[in-house]
């Protein structure tokens, strides 16, 4: 047995029963192991700082963890819905094994099939292996999975507050509103999660720990107070590229598997001239989530654990703004899947840059590695830790985003190809074509690369569980009904 290997071992000791030497290994414990802390972003794109997704973009606390960590310019969700998303994450294993394609429960999901059920969360993971672990939000779809965290500060129901009146959308099946509300950042969940965190940095611990915030915005309603609006001028909004044919040459399922009726189109938008305002408050949103990241990032940094911890944001997919008429995440093309990850090794401040492409399926094995624990042999993801080293390392790679069964987008640091279950596809060169305009799937010159990338498809396409569910539109509705029939 190893040095690490007896450490680890000795961790696992009840409290009660501690001697002065084990009390002596989880001192050694403490310092030979770094402590990780994540922060997780609900439905944040691209339009960050470090991406450069927005020229009206505001984001200097995401910025600074930039400056001293790993971008990741090209990373994808395993699903473009924070159910199955989140999910994934936390178990180590893609959507098309557990037949998680929808939304869950946070405590059903180990029961959504034989291999959802061997699996152990990312924060168990660390548990079992002697870390501290707590959280605060949204975690996991709703909250945390119960006994996942040894501690939990909580989240606010809903996505509120919410105004007396809706503001601006008026549909009750979605959240979806936008305009300045409430008064104070005080009054926000996410200003609560980013005090307790800096609370909880601020503690003493015995042993490393494995600690993660789980904000809300920018998920809809796009509310936030009137300052964080103030900071982007709407005379000064650009709007997204939008091109009003973009869905004549995608297949019928790929219009049926993204319609969502009680969400704007920007064909509404437009008629109304609310696009403007609906850019401005989704820009407000991530500022006001930006300045919570700034509290929790400072009182990191004025702590006793500021050189031993790995820092690691994400979103949990990507969001559409009016392109492909979309206001909504739900779809397989890069605005929905694509989106934020950066990776602050500890001990390390090197600002680095990687285009590779990676899925945040990848962050559960690359925690592990960085933090010296043994691999999961579970895991289905890859672990990053090369591209930490040298972020242009030869990569072999490529992002799978899964939504519904057999329904599958490849990304590669030039393509994007999607396959439906009934076999129709798209393809897309990224070199030429940035916004995903042209569907090129059925050009000559673009067969081989497409055989080249069906390759990257997953070999398993499991079931819907029938603890997985989502109700968006008539596609995925029937195909709930159908695994609740089969149960």
């Amino acid at each position: 047995m190893n040095r690490r290997q007896f450490l680890i071992g000795s961790a696992g000791l009840a409290a009660a029963s501690l001697t002065g030497c084990e009390l002596n290994w989880l001192t050694q414990l403490k310092k030979e192991y770094p402590n990780v802390l994540m922060l997780i972003v609900d439905d944040l794109n691209d339009w960050i700082g470090p991406l450069g997704g927005h020229a009206s973009t505001k984001t200097p606390n995401i910025d600074r963890l930039a400056n001293v960590g790993t971008v990741f310019t090209n990373a994808h969700a395993p699903a473009p819905l924070c159910g199955p998303s989140r999910a994934s994450i936390m178990t180590g294993l893609a959507p098309s094994t557990t037949g998680i394609y929808g939304h869950v429960e946070d405590n059903d999901i180990k029961s959504a099939n034989d291999k959802a059920n061997q699996s152990i969360f990312l924060s168990e993971y660390f548990s079992q292996h002697g870390y501290y672990t707590a959280a605060v939000g949204k975690v996991f779809h709703k909250r945390v999975a119960d006994a996942s965290f040894d501690k939990y500060g909580g989240r606010a129901k809903g996505f509120g507050p919410y105004p007396p009146e809706r503001m601006k959308w008026h549909d009750p099946r979605t959240n979806t509103d936008w305009g300045a509300f409430p008064d104070t950042d005080e009054q926000m969940p996410d200003f609560e999660s980013a005090q307790w965190l800096a609370e909880q940095l601020g503690e003493d611990y015995d042993k490393p720990f494995f600690m993660v915030g789980g904000f809300l915005r920018p998920h809809v309603p796009w509310h936030v107070p009137k300052k964080w609006f103030d900071m982007h001028p709407i005379e000064g909004i650009e709007l997204p590229p939008y091109f009003k044919g973009d869905l004549n040459d995608v297949p019928e399922i790929a219009k049926a598997v993204t319609e969502l009726p009680m969400m704007p189109t920007t064909e509404w938008a437009i008629e109304n001239d609310e696009w403007k305002n609906m850019i401005q408050a989704y820009l407000a949103s991530i500022s006001f989530v930006d300045s919570c990241i700034g509290t929790v990032l400072d009182a990191l940094e004025n702590s006793q654990y500021a050189e031993n911890t790995a820092v690691v944001l994400w979103g949990d997919h990507g969001y559409q703004l009016g392109e492909k008429s979309k206001f909504a995440k739900m779809a397989l093309w890069e605005r929905a899947t694509r989106t934020p990850l950066i990776i602050k090794p500890p001990k390390s401040s090197t600002k680095q840059v990687s285009n590779r492409p990676v899925s945040l399926l990848d962050l559960y094995p690359t925690l592990i590695k960085i933090c010296g624990l043994p691999e999961n042999p579970l895991n289905e993801g890859q672990d990053l830790s090369p591209l930490l080293r040298k972020p242009d390392a030869q990569w072999e790679h490529a992002a799978v985003t899964t939504y519904g069964p057999n329904n599958h987008a490849i990304r590669t640091d030039r393509y994007r190809y999607i396959r439906y279950e009934d076999g129709t596809e798209e393809l897309y060169d990224h070199e030429n074509d940035e916004n995903e305009w042209n569907n090129v799937a059925t050009l000559d010159k673009y067969q081989a690369i497409k055989k080249r990338l069906i390759g990257f498809l997953p070999k398993e396409n499991a079931e819907w569980s029938a603890v997985s569910d989502y109700s968006g539109n008539p596609y995925f509705s029937e195909l709930t009904k159908k695994a609740l029939m089969k149960e």
